[in-house]
């Protein structure tokens, strides 16, 4: 898949007892459980601490003093019960409110030292691959495609997936605390009136035409909200979850639009922290429903936590390295981004298969390592999403569309590295004069030309979008590169799309690229 047998490093031993912490907006979730397979699992302790760290966040963009110290105690308490459990396999998880604070590294930092956690915080894209894992093993997909929605505290996750993955992902800012916080639902105001406002609010959601999400199978929702919503109906949870009619979700909308917080509370028995946010959770939930033309929700009472322990248990068992993991996972988030923007995925997985190719042969020439081999797998496979918006330049609009993209497994500045391969792709190589080559460090520039200089021979190599050469070999012999090609025809095109690509890679590595036909030198 990516151009190389994925590292095995034993692979775990069952039972295995796991455990996961959600760091969400409106709330810090853990669960652990015993899983005597990857399959068969018994949940041992679920626990919810009621730290609302998105308060504040989307407004001011600073988590509040008071809540980081909230949430480094509830980790603390966390990371005991899992010691009392007997459990060695943890792994935290934060998603918006910590991921667009200014601070969030204050949390991080001490959740790392007083409490004993690693906290990761995860992109959208990562948070929608998660909560996929879990639905899978809850909801028979199938072969058709159906629409995912997670909703938490600061942003909805909206994924377009079937039993294998993936196949169009969008994360929305679009969260319910999100919604109470910029709309200001207060005492004094009737109830009615921000329902109206959120519905006008949430009226700006959209997703892509008919033509590129085709017809869904169905619409699965996840999140405290929908749960909560489902219990209101009076649903009953079988092996699958629930199924709630749109119509009996509309009821309720109508039903929380009349009563007060306080009235929510006392009346439909609702907890503090789920009384304010459950009409914009309604709300949003009922949107996407109408979009995709839904009559009944998919309840299936799983979230980020339990993606978390999957996707931990799926590691532990495949035992591949970290590295190779991380790897999987910027392949298969690539190809997610890919499909939004429509690219050729043929040529984007050849170009790939051919970048990493020749990066592993020459890794004695070009002396970078697996991280830097992540960075290109990335721009090998999305090289040309640019041409989304239009071919002329694509390059160019390639940069933009990546630098401003999440994948999971990669970081911001990964992302901006990326992004400038991607960049220089085609047309002039990297220079000084250019904004976003300049503003790198060093290291960085050195990185982004010997990729780039990979990257462009490996697509001049499928300059026809055609597939031609199916291996490439390389070797260095002194101050040269040679280079044979495999493939159907005689590769005339190839060959002299290669020579012509070969310049930055000489200048950038200060080797001669010398091309060699099977059975003879050319």
């Amino acid at each position: 898949m990516m151009g190389r047998t994925a590292t095995k490093t034993g692979a775990g031993r069952f039972p295995q007892r796991v455990a996961a912490i959600d760091v969400g907006s409106s709330g810090i979730r853990f669960v652990a459980a015993r899983f005597s397979s990857p399959e068969r699992w018994e949940t041992l302790l679920s626990l919810r601490v009621p730290v609302r760290l998105g308060h504040g966040v989307f407004l001011e963009g600073r988590l509040a003093p008071r809540l980081i110290d909230a949430a480094v105690r509830a980790l603390a308490s966390f990371r005991a019960e899992a010691d009392k459990l007997g459990i060695r396999q943890l792994r935290a998880v934060a998603t918006s409110a910590v991921r667009e604070s200014e601070n969030g590294d204050l949390l991080v930092d001490r959740a790392r030292r007083e409490a004993g956690v690693t906290v990761e915080v995860i992109s959208g894209s990562e948070e929608a691959r998660l909560v996929h894992a879990a639905v899978r093993r809850r909801v028979p997909l199938g072969r058709r495609s159906w629409l995912l929605a997670d909703l938490g505290g600061g942003s909805v996750e909206i994924s377009l997936a079937d039993a294998e993955g993936i196949r169009w992902s969008e994360s929305h800012t679009m969260g319910t605390v999100r919604l109470v916080e910029e709309l200001c639902e207060t005492d004094g105001q009737s109830p009615a009136a921000f329902e109206r406002l959120l519905q006008q609010y949430v009226g700006t959601l959209h997703l892509p035409p008919a033509e590129r999400l085709g017809r869904p199978a169905g619409l699965i929702a996840t999140g405290g909200n929908i749960e909560a919503l489902a219990k209101l109906a009076g649903l009953s949870v079988g092996l699958h979850g629930a199924t709630l009619p749109v119509e009996s979700l509309r009821r309720m909308t109508r039903v929380l639009s009349r009563l007060s917080y306080r009235e929510r509370i006392s009346d439909l028995g609702l907890r503090e922290d789920r009384a304010d946010v459950i009409l914009p959770a309604a709300v949003i939930y009922e949107r996407v429903a109408a979009l995709i033309g839904a009559r009944t929700i998919r309840v299936p009472f799983v979230g980020l936590k339990d993606g978390v322990l999957h996707d931990l248990v799926d590691r532990i068992a495949s035992g591949t390295t970290h590295e190779d993991y991380r790897q999987r996972l910027v392949h298969d988030g690539a190809l997610v981004l890919g499909r939004r923007y429509a690219f050729d995925e043929r040529h984007g997985r050849h170009v790939m298969q051919l970048a990493l190719s020749l990066f592993d042969q020459l890794s004695a020439l070009h002396g970078l390592g697996s991280r830097e081999r992540g960075l290109l797998l990335a721009a090998g496979l999305l090289h040309d999403i640019g041409s989304y918006v239009s071919y002329k330049r694509h390059h160019r609009h390639s940069m933009y569309l990546l630098s401003h993209a999440e994948l999971p497994g990669l970081t911001p500045h990964d992302m901006e590295l990326v992004a400038a391969v991607a960049r220089y792709h085609r047309k002039s190589g990297p220079r000084p004069a250019h904004p976003e080559f300049a503003r790198l460090g060093p290291s960085d520039r050195r990185r982004v030309v010997r990729l780039a200089a990979i990257l462009r021979l490996a697509d001049a190599l499928d300059r026809e979008h055609r597939q031609r050469v199916h291996g490439i070999r390389a070797r260095v012999a002194g101050k040269e590169v040679v280079v044979s090609l495999e493939g159907r025809g005689s590769l005339v095109l190839e060959r002299w799309a290669l020579r012509r690509k070969a310049r930055l890679f000489e200048q950038a590595l200060g080797v001669r690229v010398r091309l060699r036909e099977e059975g003879g030198a050319k």
